[in-house]
């Protein structure tokens, strides 16, 4: 029963979130996206890392809750916008995006599987997938990486248990 709830979580907890976040006007949203996001790259920021992003655009949309944004390197800080044209889009589900950020996704994997999609300058979604890749969990601030880990784990529980319910439901094949 636990491993039943735990499968509706994860399928349906993306489209809870939808109604809330649609409600949200975009100055909060923008508000939390930029302090999360410079909290988690301020180390990168300051080794110049971001740099390539100066100038151009980088378009986030998480599909299944309908959340889209654009972000850019502005006088050392990642600025967020919701009306700027990006350069190269990323788009995927909730649980795709948590498990990949987790490292418990192959980014390849799902890109390959259309699961994660990259549209626009091939060039700088390559440089950002590339920072992505090198981004060590440990560098990430410690509440951040635990919830983070603990919350891609529920995911991948979720995930998994409802795959086998499906298998189980489906019987044996020959």
């Amino acid at each position: 029963m636990l491993n039943q709830l735990r499968a509706q979580c994860v399928q349906k907890g993306p489209q809870l979130l939808r109604f809330p976040l649609q409600l949200t006007p975009f100055a909060i949203k923008k508000r939390l996206l930029q302090q999360l996001l410079n909290w988690q790259f301020h180390h990168a920021l300051a080794e110049g890392e971001l740099n390539f992003l100066q100038g151009r655009w980088l378009g986030v949309e998480i599909r299944d809750l309908d959340l889209r944004w654009s972000t850019s390197v502005v006088d050392g800080q990642l600025e967020i916008s919701d009306h700027q044209q990006p350069d190269v889009w990323f788009r995927g589900d909730a649980n795709d995006l948590l498990l990949v950020a987790a490292r418990m996704r192959d980014p390849d994997t799902l890109f390959f599987q259309r699961r994660l999609v990259i549209e626009g300058d091939t060039e700088l979604g390559l440089e950002v997938k590339n920072l992505m890749d090198s981004i060590d969990l440990e560098m990430m601030p410690k509440p951040l990486r635990i919830g983070l880990i603990h919350l891609a784990q529920f995911v991948e529980t979720g995930l998994n248990k409802d795959a086998n319910s499906t298998v189980n439901r489906a019987g044996a094949s020959c």
